[in-house]
């Protein structure tokens, strides 16, 4: 549904581009070129530092699905071009007709430079995005058009208003898309350089949590009421894709068990094996956690968050129980799955011990890998209401914007700077390689390799202030 009506909207975003790209003086792409339309679609990447370098790397071996999975929803009519600038040069000289722009805040302000390039050249700018769900008002100074919300509905509305010159400046997505029978992303079009045998594609199975854990924003652009797709269409996809590697790019993949249950005996034939990311009290399930070894899980991903109760307690998290932490790991080992744990670190009531005790947990349970993040509220939730009201946030502009290890908080203990050192000093412990030794198994079966991968991975990360960024949609 598209909403017409932009009233609700803050007037800063209304006026930001004025009543849309014909009224602004920018003609329509079909005025200016003759024949099919031509967009660019962009991922930016970030810059190391303000003033610094663009993060590049070779290849992804994680595939994204944004980029093609937006081409797929582009009209036919349309000649598409996908650029992720992590890996990809972008020219921005390009002789396009309108450029889409999908962000996150850490690549907002990259976001930022290249619209500001294209419109100099009168190219209308349209950008969507996470970080537009939440900084539509800021995200409308730097383009023609703001998306919030899932694109199925938006998008085609947007490329047709923009190949006639009468894009309006904000289209909201009013209701959240019941995923039945998307359409099957444009890999064609995307520039996968890493060997086929080291390819991960990424699959959407499910939008949305039933939870509601204070310190996440998630599931609101991602929305409140957990939906999934047939389990017939994830099939297809995956058989789509070609790989053998798939990761489950799901909020929590297992929002409801009996069609989790469903999808995985549906992934028995296909002989893949994936990874995802679900809360720890299913791996206390036996009959699911044999059903997801039986259908090739190689990796979870788990927010654990903290090793104290009151903390968990803080964050909404009471599902999680410290008690059942013990048997959650040992039937992870008992079936060869290799898994991830994820901390937060920062939270009103914390001691200064947190990170000693949960690295004594961690060591104690030879957890093969773990990652250590530092509190930073994000725009929409509970906490960064509540944290904002009481002073807590240093530089609320400054939130998310930059990688690596950053605190934006005042924390419960010692200095930012200090929680910072802090948190490298614990990637530096866990990742050293006596650690690495003592605590991964030998690299015989395939979730042992997958964890001492992820741990070299982290290893370098680390070294580089990058690793607390490490598990992002980015």
């Amino acid at each position: 549904m598209i909403d017409h009506d932009n009233s609700h909207i803050p007037t800063s975003i209304r006026g930001a581009t004025g009543a849309g790209t014909e009224a602004s003086g920018i003609p329509s792409p079909r005025s200016r070129r003759y024949g099919r339309p031509r967009i660019l679609i962009i991922q930016p990447t970030y810059r190391v530092s303000p003033d610094g370098p663009l993060h590049k790397t070779k290849r992804r071996q994680l595939i994204g699905l944004t980029l093609p999975y937006l081409a797929a929803l582009t009209p036919a009519d349309w000649d598409v071009e996908l650029v992720d600038e992590q890996v990809q040069e972008l020219d921005l000289n390009a002789p396009v007709d309108v450029v889409a722009i999908t962000t996150w805040t850490i690549t907002s302000l990259r976001a930022y430079e290249i619209a500001a390039a294209f419109r100099a050249r009168q190219i209308p700018v349209i950008m969507g995005g996470p970080h537009t769900f939440f900084h539509a008002d800021e995200a409308a100074q730097h383009c023609d058009a703001v998306g919030i919300g899932e694109g199925e509905d938006i998008w085609p509305q947007m490329l047709e208003d923009a190949a006639s010159g009468r894009l309006k400046p904000v289209y909201r997505a009013e209701e959240n898309h019941p995923l039945h029978d998307l359409p099957m992303p444009r890999y064609d079009l995307s520039d996968i350089r890493a060997p086929k045998l080291l390819r991960t594609y990424s699959v959407q199975n499910s939008r949305g949590c039933p939870f509601k854990c204070e310190f996440c924003s998630e599931r609101f652009f991602m929305g409140e009421r957990y939906r999934y797709r047939p389990a017939e269409n994830v099939v297809e996809e995956i058989r789509h894709t070609g790989a053998r590697n798939i990761f489950f790019a799901d909020s929590m993949f297992a929002g409801k068990k009996e069609r989790a249950l469903e999808l995985m005996e549906a992934l028995i034939p296909l002989k893949i094996r994936w990874s995802t990311l679900w809360t720890t009290y299913l791996c206390l399930d036996d009959e699911f956690m044999d059903m997801a070894k039986r259908s090739g899980l190689l990796h979870v991903n788990m927010g654990m968050e903290s090793i104290n109760e009151e903390t968990l307690a803080a964050m909404n998290k009471r599902f999680n129980k410290v008690d059942d932490y013990e048997a959650i790991l040992g039937g992870l080992r008992r079936r060869g799955i290799s898994y991830s744990l994820n901390f937060v670190f920062g939270f009103e009531g914390e001691t200064p011990d947190a990170t000693e005790q949960t690295l004594k947990f961690l060591n104690h349970h030879n957890v093969p890998v773990a990652y250590f993040y530092i509190l930073g509220p994000h725009k929409g939730t509970p906490l960064y209401d509540r944290m904002m009201a009481a002073g807590q946030v240093l530089d609320d502009a400054a939130l998310g914007r930059a990688p690596g290890i950053k605190c934006d908080i005042d924390p419960p203990y010692g200095t930012p700077a200090e929680m910072e050192q802090r948190i490298r000093d614990t990637y530096g412990r866990f990742y050293s390689l006596p650690s690495m030794i003592r605590r991964l198994p030998a690299p015989f079966t395939k979730a042992n390799i997958a964890s001492w991968i992820l741990n070299l991975s982290q290893r370098r990360m680390a070294r580089s202030d990058k690793a607390a960024k490490n598990f992002g949609r980015i």
